[in-house]
């Protein structure tokens, strides 16, 4: 005879937990809804959920989490059948550590219709609105922080503006629907991982609402905060292992387990609309000006993990770990960041940046945190204008070299390239430009220079004036011809021990 299944986690459960899970430290049956969060992957429940239920275990106040998803995945078959609970797993290479997360009250899903998130979104409960829905949810140009008019979600909510698709459609709705019943103040938070994340969120939402009308856009300016913020833990997707930790170690069933490491920041702009949770009590940080605090995360641990990702897949490396474990990539990414980004740097309050650096890359060495490097490389386009292309322009406006920052810039390029038919789908991408650098690597073929001047006509991507400067392009097509060769670590070693611009004195291959 099989064994039963182990129970499944929910609220009968909870006074059945081993001892040693920390468990809600205050009366659930007691939450009441304040804050909404559209985005309940796995990075919101293992950071703002996890501060929100350290706060309402101190300070205890109806801050209790809405969870909404307009997009995939469906949440009622995981959260929505543990009525919100879910266990945290902190992993330290050997050490594992197990939480239970109470702080979301209920889930909603929404991406068939925006009419359930609206509901919520609109409600006078609602005071604060957190989002984790990745740069390409913002339906901007990265490279200019503008709404993208041309986007086709953005095209269906202008002309359809009462059935919204997109992340500013449903919140210039949501605002217009509060504006129409009870006028409450709200702030809008954003937890992704953008610089300037509030001045991009505003932009987009008050965009959109001024083609709504002045009425609209004029109580958003009297009535709505969108502070910026700065947000890290790394908590890569979870796996069916992790499911499993829980299940053999714990002996329960969690669908909706989370893994991330202990670090954890999160720096908030101290500018809100009306109430506001105080974060700030339980480790969060509420500053003036977020910029240096971006800037440090953004250009070192941000730009270390890009350049793993890209280098570490063409260097046939699974992992962030595996990438770093290996000392070629190691002592590449310790210098581009030491030598190259750290003097782009703004002071940090408190914090050294040589040490900064240190701390970073000893966070990526966690052989416990699996972090894919395709799962990182993931819209790449949306990322590598602040994480490297903001400091290659400072750089360049001084001078200086970028013959190693231009390197991983090149790797998001070859990335998407092997991707494409012509270079033989050695993986499968996923990046609102794939299909567009698949086609120039179709059309044009083994022509690094070709390759390099069809991508950087890209505007969306890279700013004219960076896209025409002469160093960076000849970078960049370097970097191409090394990383699209048989040998691309070997590539990377060449530049490591060549001095700064001996590389580009080698001629560019062509088809």
């Amino acid at each position: 005879m099989s064994a039963s299944p182990p129970e499944s986690l929910g609220p009968a459960l909870l006074g059945r937990l081993p001892p040693e899970i920390r468990k809600p430290a205050y009366d659930r049956a007691a939450l009441e809804p304040g804050i909404a969060h559209i985005g309940v992957g796995a990075f919101h429940r293992c950071h703002q959920a996890e501060y929100t239920d350290d706060l309402l275990a101190s300070h205890f106040d109806r801050w209790g989490l809405v969870g909404i998803n307009i997009r995939p995945p469906l949440l009622a078959g995981t959260l929505g059948r543990q009525s919100g609970l879910y266990t945290r797993l902190i992993r330290q290479n050997d050490e594992v550590e197990a939480r239970v997360i109470g702080s979301i009250v209920r889930i909603v899903d929404s991406q068939d219709s925006a009419a359930p998130a609206l509901d919520v979104l609109a409600s006078p409960d609602i005071e604060m609105v957190t989002m984790t829905v990745t740069e390409k949810g913002y339906c901007h140009i990265p490279s200019s922080g503008a709404l993208d008019l041309d986007h086709p979600d953005i095209a269906h909510d202008l002309a359809n503006p009462e059935t919204p698709r997109s992340v500013p459609g449903i919140l210039a709705r949501a605002l217009e629907l509060r504006m129409a019943s009870h006028g409450r103040p709200v702030t809008m938070l954003s937890c992704d991982n953008i610089p300037a994340n509030g001045i991009i969120l505003g932009n987009v939402v008050r965009a959109f609402a001024e083609r709504r009308g002045r009425k609209l856009a004029d109580w958003i300016e009297a009535n709505v905060a969108f502070p910026s913020a700065m947000v890290d833990r790394i908590a890569p997707a979870t796996t069916a292992a992790d499911i499993d930790t829980v299940e053999k170690g714990f002996g329960y069933h969690d669908s909706a387990a989370v893994v991330s490491e202990r670090f954890r920041q999160w720096v908030i702009e101290n500018r809100f609309a009306g109430r506001v949770p105080r974060w700030d009590r339980v480790g969060a940080s509420f500053v003036d000006d977020v910029t240096p605090f971006e800037h440090l995360k953004m250009r070192v641990l941000n730009g270390a993990q890009t350049t793993l990702s890209y280098l570490g897949v063409l260097g046939g490396f699974e992992h962030t770990s595996d990438a770093i474990a290996d000392p070629l990539l190691a002592g590449f990414v310790r210098r581009m960041l030491t030598e190259e980004t750290l003097p782009t740097l703004m002071p940090v309050p408190g914090m050294a940046p040589a040490a900064y650096i240190e701390q970073s890359l000893s966070r990526l060495t966690n052989t416990a945190i699996r972090h894919r490097n395709h799962q990182i490389a993931t819209d790449g386009s949306q990322k590598i204008v602040q994480r490297l292309l903001n400091p290659i322009r400072d750089r360049l406006a001084k001078g200086e070299s970028i013959a190693l920052l231009s390197v991983p810039v090149a790797g998001w390029m070859a990335y998407l390239i092997k991707a494409s038919a012509r270079f033989g789908r050695a993986w499968q991408v996923s990046d609102p430009f794939a299909e567009r650098v698949a086609a120039i690597a179709d059309r044009v073929g083994l022509n690094s220079k070709a390759l390099a001047d069809a991508i950087l006509a890209i505007e969306a991507i890279f700013d004219p004036s960076l896209a025409a400067n002469a160093t960076f392009r000849a970078h960049v097509v370097a970097g191409l011809d090394g990383l699209l060769s048989n040998d691309p670590m070997g590539f990377v070693r060449q530049v490591c021990a060549e001095p700064t611009d001996a590389r580009l004195k080698q001629p560019a291959r062509s088809a």
